[in-house]
């Protein structure tokens, strides 16, 4: 395949201290961007801070393969190289993949052709998948799904594999969004899908066969602190995506029963979790204080961390913005709860003068679902109602057609 001046694909391999795999992988993704993909690609090596020889073979790949070329950073960093060549590249689509080759070449079409046709913004390769087939040790395996929910607790990520090193990225999209992404490590990008997703992008998923390389050189224990420090920046970031989401952004259309639905059923899941701490937390606190004072503190612990995961899981306020407002409006809540467990309380030993503590939890559980009901409605119409995104306003269905007509 003849390489034009102005390839429409560029692929980026980070690579340090590659200098074994580096030849045998480069030759053999030239290879198959020449004989089994359609379109004009160039392969970039970026060595960000190689000691050993992976520099020098990289330049001698760039001279005997057309369509290779090399880009030297002295400082280490995949996010800093693909920053760096992705914002210089005159290429239309802008992917990356490690050098070890893991996912099966065969997936790069399928990545690359939503945004070649502008059906979607980002690309992602996921060994998470049902259709993914994927060899890996264990406990790589387990730190990848536990990074993921991670994501989905805390940032609210849709995406399900932030991990796979194979992704790519329309260029007129990554020059508006890399000059927001400040890592320059591994959580590049984790941070790139979620200012992505967070401005409406659309983010295309493929499933891909991947096998893990058992000569990773990847830090796990380094690599886990760096994104948890990440997550953590993330949780407190105030990023203005406007820009992009007004330029790029495509609004998700909804249902609002359905949204509602989602909002309650989040609420519930809270609730469950919110309720399970509570019990045992009193069975706890029981132990050595009077019923009262342990339902007390076990629903004013147990409210505080319920306000928390509801403001962020349930109706979606991220920021430090009105936290306290927030959590003051929350203890409101809780009181009413509380006074709903006091009353059952109260009732029950009028009734039974010792009765046993299976039969506290029971009357307990059963007042705070009754509680929970009422905490609802104050978080949906009260506590958070000032910051929460809106829920779409229910139209009849003649509206709805007749504004699809037109």
């Amino acid at each position: 395949m003849q390489i034009p001046g102005h390839p429409r694909v560029e692929i980026v391999v980070p690579v340090k201290n590659e200098e074994n795999d580096l030849g045998p992988n480069i030759r053999r993704l030239r290879e198959f961007l020449d004989t089994a993909f359609p379109f004009p690609a160039e392969v970039c090596i970026a060595d960000n801070g190689s000691t050993d020889a992976t520099y020098e073979i990289g330049m001698l790949l760039a001279s005997e393969l057309p369509g290779v070329r090399i880009v030297r950073l002295e400082q280490s960093g995949r996010g800093r190289a693909l920053k760096q060549v992705w914002s210089a590249s005159s290429a239309e689509v802008l992917a990356y993949m490690d050098v070890d080759l893991s996912t099966n070449l065969n997936a790069l079409l399928p990545l690359v052709a939503p945004l070649l046709a502008g059906h979607s913004d980002v690309a992602i390769g996921t060994r998470l998948a049902k259709s993914s087939r994927v060899v890996r040790r264990p406990k790589r395996e387990f730190i990848s799904r536990s990074y993921n929910l991670l994501l989905r607790a805390t940032l609210s990520a849709h995406f399900s594999d932030a991990q796979c090193g194979f992704k790519a990225i329309r260029a007129d999209v990554a020059h508006e969004l890399l000059p927001l992404v400040e890592d320059t490590s591994w959580f590049f990008d984790t941070e790139l899908l979620v200012l992505a997703e967070k401005a409406g992008l659309r983010i295309h998923e493929v499933p891909v066969d991947w096998v893990d390389d058992l000569d990773s050189r990847v830090a796990i224990a380094k690599t886990v602190g760096e994104d948890l420090r990440g997550i953590a920046r993330l949780m407190r970031s105030r990023v203005d995506l406007e820009p992009v989401r007004q330029k790029y952004g495509r609004p998700r259309i909804l249902d609002p029963r359905t949204a509602m639905a989602a909002r309650v059923l989040r609420f519930c899941a809270v609730g469950v979790l919110s309720t399970a701490a509570y019990a045992l937390l009193y069975l706890v606190l029981r132990q050595g204080m009077p019923a009262q004072v342990a339902n007390l503190l076990a629903l004013l612990i147990t409210a505080v961390g319920n306000t928390t995961l509801n403001r962020r899981i349930t109706f979606g306020v991220h920021g430090v913005e009105g936290r306290w407002r927030h959590q003051l409006r929350g203890l409101v809540a809780f009181g009413i709860g509380w006074s709903l467990t006091a009353a059952s309380l109260w009732l029950l030993h009028t009734a039974i003068a010792a009765p046993h503590q299976a039969v506290e939890i029971t009357v307990l559980t059963i007042a705070n679902l009754a509680a929970t009901v009422v905490r609802f409605s104050l978080f949906q119409t009260w506590v958070f109602d000032d910051d929460a995104p809106t829920l779409p306003a229910f139209e009849p269905p003649a509206v709805l057609d007749q504004t699809r007509s037109n």
